[in-house]
């Protein structure tokens, strides 16, 4: 006799066996997950109209098409940024920059809160340094600045260079223009403090603060001079405990050091203030000196001179950008500049030289 069982171990020719049924599968998708459908993308009236009623979410999804790098999400964000143009530039921009370990992030939460406390609408646009080696970067400017980062008043927005200084700058710039839109009257921009970013930050903001620390050495021999000469003001942070003392001198050398350079164009003589981000010490005392200063640039018509300076700088930085991709995507170029790099590394031909060839190369087929 033949026995149907659902384990053939069941049947009575084997005996002492039993094996159970088992219990069934678990499904592979959860039951009760609902699918969602992609939200659609808003059209470019629908963004403006929203950064216009102050609305943070499409401020960020606005800020993220400017930063793709996808043909179709560059066009909508260009025409978003043109049409938020005649209600923007009603700002404060102040650039902060400083050596490492000065406190940058502690300083702008302290600042940052200072301002939206008063009624201000802070946005910070922080570039993030990118690993050279992955690519990743780590955006923790939102997670030091805790308090800041959960108030209704400020807008927090980590960029990472990903290695172009110029394309995250130009991308931080037309941010500025967004967060304007959105109503936004005090921008910070906080630079990566590494090689040329300094510039690039300087071309971009009203009030260029240089962030420093005591008690690190000499407080004069590890800065720049060229940064010393853009700063509109210093602040000299850490200011606190058994610091005190070395912060004052160190003001005062920072002070005497800043009579040896040349007058600035604003006519505004560079002030040396000290603070401390933990006690919140100070911070009145700085962001009145950037009153004093907006004052004093607008009095005497430095301030739009200098937006408009800004303007046509990053027209041409715009026109650099755009002509050096065009010549490495062109089809006529990509195939010549593994030839050339050889013949230039094989010493048969000089590095000008082969500059000179793919050049003339790209402008025949233009």
């Amino acid at each position: 006799m033949h026995y149907q069982h659902e384990h053939p171990e069941n049947s009575p020719e084997f005996k002492g066996l039993n094996v159970s049924k088992g219990v069934t599968s678990a499904p592979v998708v959860n039951p009760y997950f609902k699918f969602q459908r992609r939200r659609s993308q808003y059209s470019v009236n629908q963004f403006v109209d929203g950064l216009l009623a102050h609305d943070i979410s499409i401020l960020g999804q606005a800020v993220t098409l400017v930063e793709s790098s996808l043909p179709g999400h560059r066009e909508i964000a260009q025409q978003v940024i043109e049409k938020c143009l005649p209600y923007a530039g009603k700002s404060f921009r102040l650039g902060i920059t400083g050596v490492p370990g000065a406190g940058k992030s502690t300083f702008i939460e302290a600042l940052g809160m200072h301002l939206v406390r008063n009624d201000k609408r802070l946005a910070v646009l922080a570039i993030d340094p990118s690993s050279e080696r992955s690519k990743g970067s780590i955006l923790g400017d939102k997670t030091r600045m805790e308090q800041l980062s959960v108030h209704p008043h400020a807008f927090i927005r980590p960029s990472p260079s990903a290695g172009s200084l110029g394309g995250v700058a130009r991308k931080t710039r037309e941010t500025i223009i967004l967060c304007e839109a959105a109503g936004f009257d005090t921008i910070f921009v906080e630079t990566v403090g590494v090689g040329q970013s300094e510039t690039a930050v300087h071309s971009m903001v009203d009030f260029f603060l240089l962030l420093q620390i005591a008690g690190a050495g000499d407080e004069l021999q590890g800065i720049k001079r060229g940064i010393m000469e853009m700063a509109d003001g210093i602040v000299i942070n850490k200011c606190d405990g058994s610091n005190v003392e070395k912060a004052k001198v160190a003001r005062q050398q920072l002070q005497n050091a800043l009579h040896f350079f040349p007058k600035t164009e604003s006519g505004w003589i560079p002030e040396v203030l000290t603070c401390s981000s933990v006690e919140n010490t100070g911070i009145a005392d700085l962001w009145k000196t950037t009153e004093n200063y907006a004052e004093f640039a607008k009095n005497n018509n430095y301030f739009e001179l200098r937006r408009h300076s800004q303007a046509k700088y990053w027209m041409y930085e715009s026109i650099n950008e755009q002509l050096k991709n065009h010549f490495y995507r062109s089809d006529i170029v990509a195939p010549l500049l593994e030839e050339k790099e050889n013949q230039v590394l094989k010493s048969e031909i000089t590095s000008f030289a082969a500059a000179k060839q793919l050049l003339d190369a790209y402008f025949k087929g233009v």
